[in-house]
């Protein structure tokens, strides 16, 4: 299993990072992608790609953080060209719901991220909450540099996954799918075309359940991969292999 994304740089699992990786390898996990935020979460992801050889990272600014880290596309390329083990650009994109930046803000630092993703040809990792109609608009627009998305713990309407699907994006599972209250998302899910799959975990959030309330870590993935598994109706091992061919396709061809 691969966990496309993880903050491995937040506690509590920063300080017991030991201990994460041993409980991510026993469940079967080979790699761990875990994603920059900010300017100062970077400053750790990079240091952590160096902790382990299972670890990766991206570079990027969270649009909750975007008025407050500037950052060009100039900027990304050339730190992407620093590490060899940074293989993702984000997370970033648009988030209208808390609203922790100003609209324009948000909009400016996506385009930066989404001009070094089309430079560079490495994956964008996209975070999109109550900006449907925005991200897509936005994405659209590069359409036909054929970049590669991955819309990160995708939570949105079915109506918005057809649209980004128009765009050959990835679609990634959070531990939300097994919550009791997301039939429409796993409706959702069932209609996305297992190639364009992934899972995460978003640790330390979103534990799935059974592990929900605690704090959540990629280990906990397992429990995601099971229920995907159930909503695709096919084995468990068949889920596994597959979301870990997309992952390597994505960020290793």
């Amino acid at each position: 299993m691969i966990d496309s994304h993880c903050h491995l740089d937040h506690e509590p699992l920063f300080s017991d990072l030991s201990n994460v990786i041993k409980r991510s390898k026993n469940v079967g996990i080979e790699k761990l992608l875990t994603i920059s935020t900010s300017f100062e979460s970077f400053s750790r992801v990079k240091e952590l790609t160096h902790r382990d050889e299972m670890i990766y990272g991206t570079i990027g600014i969270h649009p909750h953080e975007s008025s407050t880290n500037i950052i060009t596309s100039k900027q990304i390329i050339e730190y992407l060209k620093e590490n060899s083990k940074i293989i993702g650009i984000g997370e970033t994109g648009l988030d209208f719901y808390y609203n922790n930046s100003e609209k324009e803000k948000q909009i400016a630092s996506f385009r930066e991220h989404i001009e070094a993703s089309v430079k560079t040809n490495i994956p964008l990792i996209v975070h999109s909450r109550d900006a449907e109609k925005e991200t897509f608009d936005i994405l659209n627009e590069y359409k036909s540099t054929n970049i590669k998305i991955l819309m990160h713990c995708f939570t949105g309407s079915k109506e918005f996954c057809e649209k980004m699907m128009t765009l050959n994006s990835y679609f990634s599972a959070s531990g939300i799918i097994t919550f009791k209250n997301s039939s429409d998302l796993q409706k959702t899910f069932k209609s996305i075309s297992i190639d364009n799959m992934l899972i995460e975990t978003d640790s330390p959030f979103l534990a799935p359940v059974p592990k929900r309330g605690k704090k959540n870590e990629p280990s906990f993935i397992d429990f995601t991969a099971a229920k995907l598994a159930e909503i695709k109706n096919i084995s468990k091992q068949e889920l596994i292999n597959k979301t870990t061919n997309n992952f390597n396709k994505l960020f290793f061809n």
